[in-house]
């Protein structure tokens, strides 16, 4: 039987659309916490709120997205907000105060939350519905490839160059990325109905709740590893650039994906996501003992460090496809953005919550103890998932 056609010429735009979406921000996220103390003398607890500004911005709007885009054409929305993602990239670099700061970094939020949003929306539109898992797969995977480059593009240049040419590189990146996306043939228009009920169900996807507070709970330690691994591993003192850290992470992403997403086709959806979760809940606990095995056993620290790299990376890897198409199906058709709103938020809350605590606790104690708490948040997602978001996804799914 032949398969539905995946590879097509919007698919392939919109892949190259969100790798330089994905590499213009992760060629920032190692160095901003450099850039906040290096540039305005900030702690680390106060790195930790400036950061998580934009998260807390993309959180408040993604909601607002979901419903805009299921009601009216998706890609004028997608183009508006990628430009305006890209455009302030400049902000920072005419930034002379903490205050301004907090400001870009909130506008920048608001134009991420959306354009990401759009984007994982618009790539549901063009997939095939019996390819879905596997067209996540190797849309989560162009955001892997730019983790793997960007962290060790970022470093280096922080190495070598001022923070203004590497804020420049980013907006190179994402006016590139925004010519692909302009070439994005959408299929799916949806025309609002006078009788739709304005309801909670159109800005948050009800039936997602549960998951999407299984998901929340994972992503806690995960925003506290993308914002400071950085700085744990100069704690650590490594013989290796931390930017490897998100190139093993990158890459045990990338190997995931390629079979995950089509064990997601073939409907093992939840079972996929309690083997990633169990992957998570061991690296984060090495993550936690790296400080132990730094002082008593130094000359292996540096392997360690890149294989729980690895294994975070193939944890995540595996569980994205599978989280992002069982938010879909728990909605209906004319609820895609919505259902990729919820997913994308409950994410963007478990992050911006890692970023403020990681960024206190730490301060106050260690990034020992920091992953100590975010084992703990993983053992309770899994337990949770297990017992009850399975049975709930399982009487409620849509398609």
């Amino acid at each position: 039987m032949t398969k539905d056609k995946l590879f097509t010429g919007s698919f392939f735009c919109i892949l190259g659309a969100n790798f330089l979406l994905f590499f213009a921000f992760y060629l920032l996220m190692p160095i901003l916490p450099f850039y906040l103390q290096e540039c305005f003398n900030a702690s680390n607890g106060l790195v930790g709120i400036v950061l998580s500004c934009y998260t807390i911005a993309a959180l408040i709007v993604r909601p607002f997205a979901g419903y805009i885009l299921d009601m009216f054409s998706r890609k004028p929305l997608y183009l508006l907000t990628y430009l305006l993602f890209t455009t302030i990239f400049g902000g920072y670099i005419v930034a002379v105060s903490l205050a301004m700061v907090v400001f870009f970094r909130a506008i920048h939020g608001l134009a991420f939350g959306i354009v990401t949003v759009a984007g994982n929306t618009i790539v549901i539109d063009i997939m095939p519905a019996s390819r879905r898992g596997e067209g996540l797969g190797y849309y989560g995977l162009a955001n892997n490839i730019a983790m793997a480059i960007g962290p060790m593009v970022g470093l280096f240049l922080h190495d070598y160059f001022s923070f203004n040419l590497i804020f420049l590189f980013s907006i190179i990146s994402g006016a590139i990325g925004l010519c692909l996306a302009s070439h994005v043939k959408t299929k799916t228009k949806i025309i609002p109905s006078n009788n739709t009920p304005i309801s909670l169900d159109r800005f948050i996807l009800v039936n997602g709740i549960p998951a999407g507070i299984a998901l929340l709970l994972l992503s806690i330690p995960y925003g506290v590893t993308s914002t400071y691994i950085a700085l744990y591993a100069k704690e650590l003192d490594l013989n290796v650039s931390s930017g490897l850290f998100f190139t093993f992470m990158a890459i045990g992403m990338m190997i995931s994906r390629l079979f995950s997403g089509k064990l997601v086709d073939k409907g093992y959806i939840t079972q996929v996501i309690i083997a990633g979760i169990i992957d998570v809940i061991f690296c984060y606990f090495m993550l936690a003992m790296c400080s132990w095995i730094a002082l008593y056993y130094h000359s292996i620290i540096d392997v360690v460090f890149l294989l729980i790299a690895f294994f975070v990376g193939a944890g995540f890897g595996t569980m994205f496809p599978a989280f992002n198409t069982l938010f879909v199906c728990l909605g209906k058709h004319n609820q895609r953005g919505t259902a990729t709103s919820t997913y994308l938020t409950s994410w963007d809350v478990g992050i911006g919550i890692g970023l403020i605590s990681g960024g206190a606790i730490s301060q106050k104690y260690s990034f020992s103890v920091v992953y100590i708490f975010g084992t703990i948040l993983c053992i309770i997602s899994l337990i949770f998932f297990y017992s009850y978001v399975v049975r709930h996804f399982n009487n409620n799914r849509v398609n």
